[in-house]
């Protein structure tokens, strides 16, 4: 289960730079605010034992380390999700480019046919799809051009055995174009389970209550407790960032289809 996009894709229309300062403010703003509010109420619970302080530090202190682990390893999840989207994106360029080199072998005007729809499935990729993926929307229209390609392909009659030899290579090729094709469609939607998100924010709150129930000065509480709120919304808007392969400044590019294209149409 991730969580429903429709609900908070909007944030990724915010420049990176303005949606980091943001999860700072909001992440400052509400460990001050709550010191204001509520660190008396929750102080009366630890003030009148001796050594509260070191209390709630060794307790702060086992606390960070697994949350700590938790972050580092929901960091390398949503890394993770966006470097196997990317292969998934460098593969289907790599085998469309295959494929293309095999029925550009193709005798005429077959192959020239057959280079034409490769050319428009491309464009539209780069044109069309791309802009979809960025919006989390898994484009439909690549599986008519795909599947015309392969009417097209199964059309022809080979006549000699090295058509036939060309002929079964680029089906194999063709197959594996698809099926590299249908692991982009896959991770358009991908992120982050709703769990992660869940276990990751209560953690964070629980981080800063815990920073409340320190004895110090009052100043001193806002200053220290706003750098440890200002670091942990950075490391959620970095988790964020790469939640979403096609969004955010840690996104995938159509870069491997667009160097791809310009070959086809120098060709």
């Amino acid at each position: 289960m991730t969580l429903p996009l429709a609900d908070w894709l909007w944030i990724y229309d915010i420049p990176s730079h303005k949606l980091a300062l943001l999860a700072i403010a909001v992440s400052v703003g509400f460990y001050w605010i709550g010191a204001i509010l509520l660190r008396p109420i929750l102080r009366q619970f630890v003030k009148h034992m001796p050594g509260s302080n070191d209390i709630v530090g060794y307790v702060l202190s086992c606390f960070c380390v697994f949350y700590g682990l938790l972050l580092g390893l929901i960091a390398v999840t949503a890394y993770q999700n966006v470097s196997e989207a990317g292969s998934n994106v460098t593969r289907e360029a790599a085998a469309l480019s295959a494929l293309y080199e095999d029925v550009s072998r193709y005798p005429e005007p077959f192959g020239q046919n057959l280079r034409w729809l490769l050319r428009d499935y491309t464009r539209y990729v780069i044109k069309y799809a791309w802009p979809l993926q960025q919006q989390g929307i898994i484009p439909q229209e690549g599986t008519i051009r795909a599947e015309a390609f392969h009417d097209r392909l199964l059309d022809f009659q080979p006549k000699t055995p090295s058509e036939e030899i060309l002929h079964a290579e680029a089906l194999r090729q063709l197959n594996h174009f698809l099926e590299c094709r249908r692991m982009r469609l896959y991770s358009v939607k991908s992120g982050l389970p709703a769990s992660m998100w869940y276990v990751m924010i209560l953690g964070a709150v629980l981080t800063v209550a815990m920073c409340w129930l320190f004895e110090m000065r009052f100043i001193t509480q806002l200053l220290l407790g706003g750098i440890l709120a200002a670091y942990l919304g950075t490391m959620i808007y970095l988790i964020v960032d790469m939640n979403q392969p096609f969004r955010g400044d840690v996104s995938i590019t159509a870069e491997p289809f667009e160097v791809l294209y310009r070959r086809m149409s120098e060709s």
